[in-house]
Order: structure tokens, then C-alpha cells, then sequence
């Protein structure tokens, strides 16, 4: 864990605005934030828990009022898609599992697979359209995702969700709690879990 300065939390406040505002991940927000700020590429980023204190700062202070909704809605959309992948162990993870989502976030799904095409056989058996990428994963290592956009009733919007493989055997150390003692991915059952303790 890296102590804050003052310039990393300006580089944290201005990703989070980004992330919010526009949807974007986190690496490419910090690196625009720095860009925004006029500050030299390889100025020192705030690391990942620096941006998420941000980000929910940015919330409570100026989405208060809606992002709750937005985040139950794409929770709801989560577990449509989710159901859907069941036979693949699904775990919802990203901002919709820890709750720094709006509705230009999207959804990351993360599926363990004793075969890595089984995942897409099945989308193409329920005639899904979906874009095979490569994005990092837990480990930071490249992983395959399959992404496709789906729409969300209660929000009216596309929103992308991103299928992730992994491999059966990641499983095992996926559910180790992060730095701050929190599961860093949730299965059905925790994100209805979820969705129930945040009812309306």
C-alpha cells in the first residue's frame, strides 16, 4: 500500500471523475487523468484502493441520488447473464460486485471452465452476438473474454458485459479476500445476497 501525497490524491479525485463520468476502467482513467493534469507520463499513478476511496467519494458527493438504482439495475443484469452461463460456476466481479458502478459501467463475469470453448459453444447455441477480446485478469495475466452488449430494462441502455474464462483450477485461490479483507468476486448466491440487502 502506497502512502497518498497530495499529488497522487488529485491524480485519484480526476480518475475518479473520469471513471464515473465516462465509464472508463481504471488504468486507462488514471493515465487520461494525467494527461488532463498536464503531468509527465511517468508520474507515479494512486494505486487501485487510492482510486476506489475516489470513486465512491465521487459518488456519494455528486450521484448520491441515482447510482444506487443504476447499480441494482445492472446487479439484476448481472444475475440474467449469470443464470444464463450457470453450467460455468459464474462470478460477478469489477465495480458491479464492489458497488462503485453507474450505468456507463460495465459487467464483468468471470466463468470457470473445465474447457475453455464450452463458454462460447453455448453462446452460440442461444445465438448471442459476441466479440472474443483479450483483457487482464486477476493475476494480471491476458485472459480471453467473450463481450457483448445486452440490453438493461429498468436502465433503457446497452450495457456491455464481458464473459472472462478462466480455467476450473483458478478457482481455488479466486475467492482469497483482497487486501482489505473483502471477496473480491461473488457467485449467484452473494450477489441475490446483494440485491437483497440493498432492496428499496
Amino acid at each position: 500500500m502506497t502512502t497518498s501525497t497530495p499529488l497522487s490524491a488529485e491524480i485519484a479525485a480526476t480518475t475518479a471523475r473520469i471513471v464515473v463520468e465516462e465509464g472508463l476502467e481504471w488504468g486507462p482513467a488514471k493515465r487520461r487523468a494525467v494527461r488532463q493534469m498536464g503531468l509527465p507520463a511517468r508520474t507515479p499513478l494512486p494505486d487501485n484502493d487510492e482510486v476506489e476511496a475516489a470513486v465512491r467519494e465521487y459518488i456519494d458527493l455528486f450521484c448520491a441520488d441515482t447510482q444506487p438504482r443504476e447499480l441494482r439495475a445492472l446487479r439484476q443484469l448481472a444475475l440474467v447473464w449469470m443464470g444464463r452461463m450457470a453450467e460455468f460456476r459464474p462470478h460477478l466481479a469489477g465495480a458491479v460486485w464492489h458497488g462503485t458502478a453507474t450505468r456507463l459501467s460495465d459487467i464483468y463475469i468471470q466463468l470457470f471452465c473445465d474447457d475453455p470453448k464450452s463458454a462460447e459453444i453455448a453462446l452460440i447455441d442461444h445465438h448471442v452476438d459476441y466479440e472474443p477480446r483479450t483483457v487482464t485478469g486477476f493475476h494480471g495475466e491476458s485472459v480471453e473474454a467473450l463481450s457483448l452488449g445486452s440490453k438493461c430494462p429498468e436502465l433503457n441502455e446497452m450495457i456491455g458485459v464481458h464473459l472472462m474464462i478462466y480455467d476450473l483450477d483458478d478457482l481455488r485461490g479466486a475467492l482469497r479476500p483482497d487486501s482489505k479483507g473483502r471477496v473480491p468476486r461473488g457467485d449467484v448466491t452473494a450477489v441475490r445476497r446483494l440485491l437483497e440487502e440493498t432492496a428499496p
